[in-house]
């Protein structure tokens, strides 16, 4: 499953990370990372974006971005 299918008020843990070059290193500077646990807090009214909690703080990313990672449920 990937975080674009993650809902609201779930938790996941990052399995993998998909996507290559600069798309794959800018999702890992974002602190999305293997191994990291990610709450889904909203997801916008029109879908786009997902915003989460990981690591003490929010981010908000692109629904296309999301589909590049890989979860499971914690």
């Amino acid at each position: 499953m990937t975080l674009k299918d993650a809902k609201v008020g779930e938790t996941v843990r990052v399995t993998k990370l998909n996507g290559e070059g600069a798309i794959k290193r800018r999702i890992m500077d974002m602190g999305i990372t293997k191994q990291t646990t990610v709450y889904v807090r909203k997801v916008a009214p029109l879908g786009d974006p997902i915003e989460l909690t990981i690591r003490g703080y929010e981010l908000s990313i692109r629904k296309a971005d999301a589909d590049l990672i890989e979860v499971e449920y914690v």
